[in-house]
């Protein structure tokens, strides 16, 4: 699975286990890449738009932070993958 920048989305050359340093950035766009808006856990529709319960709410997603859970992933394709088992759950579960 690659990952791309969610500001400029340009592929990345980074491994999902990697352990990211707050001072990462994107060489396109120079875009924060420790930030909500790369981490796994990032949910829009999540309270604090995070999955993870025990995270402290971080205000500017967009900003490099020192988050315990940060888990670099790619949070739009892991909302794509949630919508289309919830799909696939409602049409097997349909009357």
């Amino acid at each position: 699975m690659s990952l791309s920048c969610y500001k400029c989305e340009v592929d990345l050359n980074l491994d999902l286990n990697q352990d990211i340093p707050r001072s990462e950035e994107c060489h396109s766009c120079y875009a924060s890449l420790r930030c909500c808006m790369m981490c796994s856990f990032y949910d829009k529709q999540s309270y604090n738009e995070c999955r993870e319960p025990t995270a402290d709410r971080i205000v500017d997603k967009e900003k490099a932070n020192f988050c315990d859970h940060f888990k670099l992933g790619n949070p739009e394709k892991n909302a794509e993958m949630t919508s289309s088992a919830q799909s696939a759950a409602a049409a097997l579960f349909k009357k």
